[in-house]
């Protein structure tokens, strides 16, 4: 019965292998990049709900952004926020003429939440390129114009990178988790065949935007970007890049606490459900090499202790030269925490989705 077992750890370790070796072709690709004078009109875009310990982190770094005079606007939505945020935002922005805040009223068809905050901002965004990021987020001063570089005509969506602030084993396996997952967005997106994306370090045109229809003619999601993202994939009109980069790197803070990582992990698997049919043959062997991982401690053979190393070796290569790429390599420290809990949620997301779909953020339910 052992070798029947470890017969089938190999299998999924083999596949396992050969999906990131495929994942890690398409994240190195490389794109052409326009200079700095050919840059177009650009508008960022926040959207911030009750961000009052978060927000002027978050403005500073959106402040000592690098872009062509007069190109750039950034537009800031209050979205109902009960506590500070609209004041920080006020008293910081009232001599920066590049800054704009808005307050989310105007409920735009049947959006909800955020959604509605970003519909709202766009629908005043008079740019080419909408970029946009979280109220929690620290951005690169070059974070602006790397990703505007990349729009040759025919690129309608430009993603990028995030990490997160890491200064504990808690923090850094979110940390490391964020690259990792977006290593796997990479590498498909840039094969042409996306799977998923983050909205906090996105950017599209707004002309496909509106040729799609909007947030308000998609159908409802609780993880937007994806939706919008896959919508305008449909169109096959356009490319869909997501190029690693070190001046296009987001660093937001992990979550605070483990229910606060719980509704996350759940919100995002929610919204994971919409993936193509391409996306849960990833996630079986994915899920199956986890299950392997597991049972380690109690099939302790020479085979499946030299499988469970493979593994580790695997997802350690493939992270240094990510996080060395994105000049992060010091997160690395905590990549046992991350294999613990990276085994854990994934084999535990598929039971706490199929219990209850419903989504709680930013005190709103869904």
């Amino acid at each position: 019965m052992f070798e029947t077992l470890e017969t089938i750890f190999l299998i999924f370790v083999s596949g396992y292998f050969i999906q990131s070796v495929i994942f890690f072709i398409g994240a190195g690709k490389k794109f052409p990049q326009k200079t700095d004078n050919e840059l177009p009109t650009a508008t960022v875009i926040v959207a911030a709900r009750n961000e009052e310990q978060n927000i002027l982190r978050c403005l500073t770094s959106l402040d000592k952004l690098v872009y062509p005079e007069g190109k750039l606007n950034i537009i800031l939505v209050d979205d109902k926020s009960t506590d500070s945020t609209g004041a920080i935002i006020e008293d910081f922005i009232k001599d920066k003429p590049k800054f704009k805040k808005i307050i989310t009223k105007k409920e735009i068809g049947k959006l909800k939440g955020k959604t509605n905050a970003l519909a709202n901002a766009i629908e005043l965004a008079d740019s080419e390129i909408i970029l946009t990021t979280d109220a929690d987020c620290e951005v690169n001063p070059n974070w602006a114009k790397t990703i505007a570089s990349f729009y040759e005509k025919d690129v309608a969506v430009v993603n990028g990178f995030t990490t997160q602030k890491a200064d504990s084993g808690f923090s850094g396996m979110q940390a490391i988790d964020f690259v990792y997952l977006l290593f796997v967005a990479s590498g498909t997106i840039n094969l042409g065949h996306p799977l998923s994306c983050i909205g906090n370090n996105m950017s599209y045109r707004k002309s496909a935007y509106f040729e799609v229809g909007g947030y308000e003619n998609l159908p409802f999601s609780v993880t937007e970007d994806f939706n919008l993202l896959i919508s305008i994939y449909r169109l096959k009109k356009y490319r869909i890049i997501f190029p690693l980069n070190i001046n296009s790197l987001v660093v937001s803070l992990a979550c605070s606490d483990y229910r606060t990582l719980y509704r996350q992990k759940k919100r995002w698997g929610v919204g994971g459900l919409q993936i193509p049919a391409k996306g849960y043959i990833v996630f079986f062997f994915g899920y199956f090499t986890q299950l392997g991982m597991l049972a380690l401690p109690f099939l302790f053979t020479p085979v499946w202790l030299y499988l469970a190393a493979f593994k580790l070796f695997i997802d350690f290569f493939i992270l240094y030269i990510i996080h060395d790429n994105l000049g992060i390599k010091r997160n690395l420290f905590y990549f046992f925490q991350f294999e613990i809990y990276y085994t854990l949620y994934v084999l535990m997301l598929p039971f706490i989705i199929a219990l209850s779909r419903k989504v709680f953020w930013k005190d709103r339910e869904y």
